[in-house]
């Protein structure tokens, strides 16, 4: 079971050992940071199939990580209501990889190069303090593969479940000499619980630690990413999910609506330590990703010459460098450090578009529709510093300078279809601070306030809401002012309790404007309020038994009145959207429970998910009904003389309930409901080598 270390029990107090880096302290624990901090340790025993990471995430309260059953659109992933309009990809959320961001200087992200085979924990971070990594943070999500070790581990596992579901992974953790390496490959095939949503999925992962010496240390990690097949069934009306929620919406068949990708890339982490507490470290990286995308864009729509046709082939090539300086020591008497540091980040985008059609063949690419070539580049510059000021009180404080610039170059031009190159550039300064106060060695009390800002993504800025060629360049930042009260408390036998009350305000929040063929458009429409309460438990039950709870309550709202476009065919917003209107995407209650019980070789579990209804659309006409799910597992181990096998089972919706696992928020033709899968099994087996 994989366990959420918030402020600390006994298993978190192994982690606190190991440097948090979410939020860039070097010797703070989780437990005495003053911001909802979670860690979770990724290499203790699960009954899951180890592909998804929304798999370990459903116990974090704030956060809300749906698997859509559609790998062509990736997992929606939400912190605090922040990120939950995306119909694809992650916004609003910073995603890192072993230090390597997953979200590109635009802020849009991905979550499926993130490889559980090769992991050792996930780092979560939510509210003010997340506004110090930069543009599009509403919270941060870090995953960390494990380091290399002594002496050699081999693990293998192999899972089968429903829907002719099959993955396998395998991973060699070793060390020679000075050099600590993690090898780790993984395989996912699935025919898919719906119709035509069928996918493959492939990635191999790397990672050396290689000590210099004299206080150096240097980590390269490569990872590769192959995703030949993921089929888009598209969402579904209400009447189409009570009808038969295993369909495909038609014009998915029609046109073969689906997606490839392909994503390499490396990065090196470089960490130099000085006399006296200093430390330098170092961060570069690179990397490519091709993307081709079918859409179900009619062929009518695209006789419109400023139309850029129903084939997305989009090439991006990244990198960046981040360096910092950091300092540990004392000020007053009392220990303090500091850090100081910049990143330059650089997006280089060649997008065209196709038509879908050739002739009377639908689903295929057709003639050049569009051809431009996008950049996007920012230039951070950050300082933090934390100091015990008092026997029982610590500050932590932190500024951070961005400036991110965009330009686009326009290829294709002609009479109807002018050029529509240009650019654009933002900045913002996003000061944040928290206080904690340490009322005795098991209670923390804290209050932290921040400002962070979100600018639109390239794939916002694609698409102009009147339908005219050329990118929404009219579209600003949103900007939002963060402010949390919060404690944590734990005890020596190991409970951990957390809890906070939190509210953002934003001004020119970002929402869609239309979403019509598998294409949005946005605007910015005013102020917006996110604000609520969360808290989370975790305790022994006597010997055998330990209990986990976590609930999250979320009023997200607009503030201001706007219009939208909500028919077909509508260029100019003309549906008023009242103030008070709940953020679409958002559910107002969330909840998480698991017990486990384990006696020597056996382990069995049950988990409850429960989830009030979720708004469609920003008119506030359809949601999908709340509901709740209960999951069952069960393991055994076997000790072997070179290792150890574990057999382990798994029901998902074990009561077969019917709900909806996700939504495509403002989808234009009223298809918002994504169903979740009926009651599902799973069987698989762990080979994990003996340690010599």
């Amino acid at each position: 079971m994989p366990t959420v270390v918030s402020a600390g029990s006994e298993s978190a107090v192994t982690l606190d050992r190991v440097m948090v880096e979410t939020p860039r302290l070097r010797g703070v624990s989780a437990f005495d940071t003053p911001a909802s901090l979670d860690v979770i340790d990724l290499r203790e025993e699960s009954a899951t199939a180890g592909t998804n990471l929304s798999e370990r995430l459903a116990r974090v309260p704030g956060l809300l990580a749906r698997d859509r059953q559609n790998y062509a659109q990736d997992t929606q992933l939400s912190i605090r209501g922040f990120g939950a309009r995306s119909t694809f990809g992650v916004r609003g959320v910073r995603l890192y990889a072993d230090g390597i961001p997953a979200t590109m200087p635009d802020g849009q992200g991905q979550l499926s190069h993130f490889s559980l085979a090769a992991s050792d924990r996930v780092e979560i971070i939510r509210g003010p303090f997340s506004a110090l990594y930069g543009n599009s943070s509403g919270g941060v999500v870090q995953l960390f593969s494990a380091a290399g070790q002594e002496p050699d581990e081999l693990t293998f596992r192999a899972t089968a479940a429903s829907d002719d579901t099959y993955a396998a992974a395998a991973r060699w953790l070793g060390r020679q000499g000075r050099v600590g390496f993690n090898l780790a490959a993984s395989i996912f095939d699935t025919g898919g619980y719906r119709e035509h949503s069928a996918a493959r999925r492939a990635s191999a992962n790397a990672r050396f630690d290689i000590d210099l010496g004299g206080d150096a240390n240097l980590t390269l990690v490569l990872n590769h990413l192959d995703l030949p097949k993921a089929q888009d069934p598209l969402g579904l009306t209400r009447a189409q999910v009570r009808q038969d929620p295993r369909q495909a919406t038609a014009v998915a068949e029609q046109f073969n609506t689906r997606k490839t990708v392909r994503q390499d890339q490396g990065g090196a982490v470089y960490t130099q330590g000085f006399g006296g507490g200093h430390e330098l470290k170092l961060v570069g990286y690179a990397g490519r990703r091709e993307v081709e995308q079918f859409l179900a864009l009619p062929v009518g729509a695209q006789a419109n010459p400023l139309n850029s046709g129903g084939v997305i082939d989009l090439d991006s090539d990244y990198g960046g460098l981040d360096a910092r300086w950091s300092w540990q020591g004392q000020l007053a008497g009392r220990p303090f450090e500091w850090t100081l540091g910049g990143n330059a980040e650089r997006m280089r985008q060649h997008r065209r578009g196709y038509e879908n059609f050739v002739g009377t063949a639908l689903g295929v690419r057709g003639a050049l529709r569009r051809d431009e070539r996008n950049q996007v580049e920012n230039v951070d510059q950050f300082a933090q510093a934390w100091w015990q000021l008092a026997p029982h009180w610590s500050l932590l404080a932190g500024v951070r300078h961005s400036e991110v610039r965009f330009r686009s170059d326009d290829n294709y031009t002609s009479a109807p279809n002018p050029d529509d190159s240009g650019r654009v550039r933002y900045t913002e300064t996003t000061p944040v601070a928290g206080l904690m106060f340490r009322a005795n060695d098991q209670l923390r009390l804290y209050l932290s306030a921040g400002r962070g800002f979100e600018t639109p993504t390239f794939n916002e800025l694609s698409y102009r809401t009147d339908g005219g060629a050329g990118l929404a360049f009219d579209l600003t930042p949103a900007v939002s002012r963060n402010v949390e009260l919060g404690m944590k408390w734990r005890n020596s036998t190991g409970a951990v309790w957390e809890a906070a009350l939190f509210r953002a305000d934003t001004d020119d929040e970002l929402a869609v404007a239309r979403n019509v063929g598998g294409r949005s458009t946005y605007r910015n429409v005013g102020r917006a309020r996110r604000q609520g309460f969360e808290t989370s438990y975790e305790t022994a039950l006597g010997e055998d038994w330990r209990l986990q709870l976590a609930y999250t309550r979320l009023m997200a709202e607009f503030r201001d009145d706007f219009l939208i476009c909500n028919r077909a065919g509508c260029t100019v917003p003309d549906t008023l959207v009242a103030a008070g209107t709940r953020i679409p995407g958002t559910a107002r209650d969330q909840f998480f429970g698991r017990l486990q019980w384990q006696v020597r070789d056996w382990e069995a579990a049950m988990e409850a998910v429960a989830m009030s209804d979720v708004s469609v659309n920003d008119i506030g006409s359809e949601s999908s009904p709340g509901y709740a799910l209960l999951h069952m597992e069960v393991s055994r181990r076997w000790r072997l003389g070179a290792g150890s096998l574990r057999g382990f089972a798994r029901i998902d919706n074990a009561l077969d309930q019917r709900y909806i696992g996700s939504v495509i928020v403002n989808e234009g033709n009223s298809r918002f409901y994504e169903p979740g899968p009926d009651r599902t099994f799973l069987i698989g087996a762990e080979w994990k080598s003996a340690h010599h």
